[in-house]
């Protein structure tokens, strides 16, 4: 069963709030105001430098041969990026001749949910009830049951260990005949699973102090009486565990003691993988192996750094597989765009959130008749939309004119022209065709 808490906030304690709320408000408006002024900024200088970058590369025809006449040029280049570097992960024994090794850590803990709603009373006070759920989902790193708001499940989280996820990677990969810069190594994503080979010494090391750990929090027999619950599973998450579990019963390197087990990328601890239990921990291992990779870069030397335009931006970039420098500009000119939208939407919202939080202490004040304030919350909601709408319109249109004076002039005057044409010789054709029907009739 769902616990709940309600809370009442006193019609005072509302209005003291919403008044503190107005300089929040200014500075939603004011950040959000610079933020769309930056965005559109950003936008073109991003624009203007791939364009110059698009206009400067040249082709690097043979990567694994140095050419000591590209020194200082940008180019555009597809090799093999590889590595002889060992990474070794030490707290496991284990390692691979690899771009990167990468260790990722999940325990199956209780989790906390909640869902507050709020109901206005006569008189201005708010009654808020928030609903708490307990489920049990494989995060990140451990949750801290001892503040949770219902008491059934509090000290109810444990883990049998602690484990820190981890990144390794090779300081020296090889494109060709030249090296990889650290920024473009960390581009690399070809990624695999790096099947475990761990010491059986060091498993049954593991083994003990899990058996300890497990055994001091549910006893031999693991009698402790969890909480009811009833848990909703996704598809997408319940595919994800069953192709996991089929991975680990299927796998060829596979170990198991009584509290740890080993299965392909997996090492998991806990009594049985396919029933987790809270406290378990399930790390999994993977690499990134030498590809095929295309960069855009200035070459310097016997290794490469970005390019900087005339505006001062820098570029470089590599993506995976063989590809056109065409093809690769055209998609940095679209995430250029996508993220020019993505800055205007958030900008708008925040300048209207802005707007509402100064606004909103005449909505407060009236709470003391919901129906009133409802309804003025609900003008007050358009008014600052349609407000905040316009005024970002403006900035946007005042940064055009700032940072593209010739487009935005150019614009400006084909919109005077065309306003010229329909409010003047649009009148004056409405008069002719007027005195032509008055002619007919």
């Amino acid at each position: 069963m769902a616990y709940q808490e309600v809370k009442t906030t006193s019609y005072g304690t509302r209005v003291g709030r919403s008044f503190k709320g107005i300089g929040t408000g200014f500075l939603l408006f004011f950040g959000a105001t610079a933020l769309l002024w930056w965005n559109e900024g950003r936008a073109v200088k991003t624009d203007k430098m791939l364009d110059e970058a698009e206009n400067a590369y040249v082709e690097m025809e043979n990567p694994n041969k140095k050419d000591a006449t590209l020194d200082g040029e940008l180019v555009c280049a597809t090799a093999v990026a590889t590595t002889e570097d060992s990474l070794v992960d030490n707290q496991y024994g284990i390692g691979a001749k690899a771009i990167s090794l990468q260790r990722k850590v999940e325990y199956y803990q209780w989790v906390e949910h909640s869902e507050s709603k709020s109901e206005d009373k006569l008189g201005g006070k708010e009654v808020t009830t928030t609903t708490y759920n307990y489920r049990k989902e494989w995060v990140s790193r451990p949750i801290s049951s001892d503040e949770f708001k219902d008491e059934a499940y509090r000290s109810k989280n444990f883990v049998i260990t602690t484990v820190d996820a981890e990144e390794q990677w090779a300081e020296n990969v090889t494109f060709g005949a030249y090296k990889l810069n650290e920024s473009l190594i960390h581009r690399i994503s070809s990624r695999e699973d790096m099947e475990l080979a761990i010491n059986d010494d060091v498993l049954s090391l593991l083994n003990s102090s899990s058996q300890t750990a497990y055994e001091r929090f549910y006893g031999v027999k693991n009698t402790v009486k969890e909480p009811e619950q009833t848990i909703v599973v996704s598809d997408s998450v319940k595919a994800s565990e069953d192709s996991i579990q089929t991975a680990m019963a299927n796998a060829s390197n596979k170990k198991d003691y009584d509290y740890v087990h080993q299965a392909g990328n997996v090492l998991y601890y806990g009594r049985v993988p396919g029933s987790p239990e809270v406290g378990d921990v399930r790390v999994t291992f993977e690499k990134i192996v030498p590809a095929k990779v295309t960069i855009i870069a200035e070459v310097d030397g016997d290794t490469f750094k970005p390019f900087k335009a005339g505006n001062g931006k820098r570029f470089q970039t590599l993506v995976m597989g063989k590809k056109d420098a065409a093809d690769i500009f055209e998609s940095e000119h679209d995430a250029n765009s996508m993220w020019l939208w993505v800055f205007r939407v958030i900008g708008v919202m925040l300048v209207i959130a802005g707007l509402k939080g100064i606004l909103g202490f005449i909505e407060a004040i009236l709470k003391v008749v919901p129906f009133i304030a409802g309804i003025f919350g609900w003008g007050v909601g358009v008014v600052c939309s349609v407000i905040g709408i316009v005024w970002s319109l403006l900035v946007i249109a005042l940064a055009w004119l700032f940072y593209r004076p010739v487009i935005g002039i150019t614009l400006l005057v084909l919109a005077g022209f065309f306003i010229w044409v329909f409010a003047f010789k649009g009148k004056d054709k409405l008069k002719e065709l007027a005195a032509k029907a008055k002619k007919d009739n």
